[in-house]
């Protein structure tokens, strides 16, 4: 990428965004996005979901809604990690949902770079 116009050190962009001068960690947001896909695979399989993750939905489904508010109401009163177990059966993050919810994409992507004979990465 590049930018539209020419900018030097006095233009400082990512200060723009308040995480950056605010020192606020941008990881939470990060780990937060592994964590909703994750959360949303677990749901599914409670639900009895049977389609792709990224066709799932939980809308109406007791069970699930059921899981996800016991969860929920649990707020900050035990460790994250125990949480996590309730409602995915494990208490280690795994990113292989994200990878799932958009596997379909990345087949397409790949094919659409073949097609057009781009090469992606190094």
């Amino acid at each position: 990428m590049i930018a539209p116009v020419e900018r030097d050190e006095t233009q400082f962009d990512p200060g723009a965004k308040y995480h950056v001068p605010g020192g606020v960690p941008y990881t939470r947001y990060f780990l937060a996005h592994i964590l909703q896909f994750q959360f949303h695979k677990a749901l599914c399989d409670i639900a009895g979901n049977t389609d792709d993750i990224h066709r799932c939905s939980i809308y109406g489904n007791k069970e699930a809604g059921a899981k996800l508010e016991q969860m929920l109401t649990l707020g900050a009163s035990q460790p994250w990690q125990q949480t996590l177990a309730l409602v995915t059966g494990t208490n280690e993050m795994d990113a292989t949902a994200v990878l799932d919810y958009f596997a379909p994409l990345k087949i397409w992507l790949d094919e659409q770079n073949k097609q057009a004979g781009n090469q992606c990465g190094w």
